[in-house]
């Protein structure tokens, strides 16, 4: 089987990651009126359209960045059905009735379907990697805090005043109380199923 061919519209992806400005204002100015037009008429308002937004352009760029996200499809569906899934999520979270609005029919096979689905999941396991991060204690926040930043133990050692044979176990420790802490968690077998 062959590989699925990047789309023309990556253009838009790499512009994020290089925080190009003209590309950007680019994705507000086509992007963002289909947006804030769409939740104006389920619910919401320019302000929570605007909020989406963003969270929408986080999460793309945190995607792409860590995951070398490549777009296979045109970034106008992609970018439409991630705020769409973002904004129904949003009306779920904050409302105690069921959320039914009507939907475009897509095929299954759709390719901007399937970006947006795996763009929503790793947004999910990057939320629920930073609530268990925030239930550790101080000393495993500063400590992996700064193995993420620095890479070398031995700097990590000498920057907390701890040796490194202290840094190398609490560090273990501390990556297996969050693992431990997402793995209890109920919506690791949400997002695992």
């Amino acid at each position: 089987m062959s590989e699925k061919k990047t789309h023309e519209d990556q253009k838009y992806i790499d512009g994020l990651l290089k925080n190009n400005a003209f590309i950007i204002q680019s994705i507000y100015d086509k992007f963002a009126p289909k947006v804030i037009n769409y939740i104006k008429q389920n619910s919401g308002d320019i302000g929570k359209a605007q909020d989406v937004i963003q969270d929408t352009l986080i999460t793309i760029y945190n995607q792409a960045s860590q995951k070398n996200l490549k777009l296979t499809c045109p970034f106008d569906a992609y970018f439409f059905l991630l705020c769409k899934r973002k904004w129904l999520n949003e009306l779920k979270k904050n409302s105690k009735k069921e959320v039914t609005i009507n939907q475009e029919i897509l095929s299954k096979g759709d390719e901007a379907q399937e970006l947006v689905f795996e763009t929503s999941v790793f947004d999910e396991k990057q939320a629920l990697f930073t609530e268990m991060f925030g239930k550790l204690g101080a000393a495993c926040k500063d400590l992996l805090t700064a193995t993420f930043k620095i890479k070398s133990m031995e700097e990590v050692a000498k920057k907390l005043g701890v040796t490194y044979a202290y840094a190398r176990k609490k560090k273990s420790l501390c990556i297996g109380k969050l693992t431990k802490l997402v793995q209890e968690s109920p919506k690791f077998n949400q997002l695992n199923a």
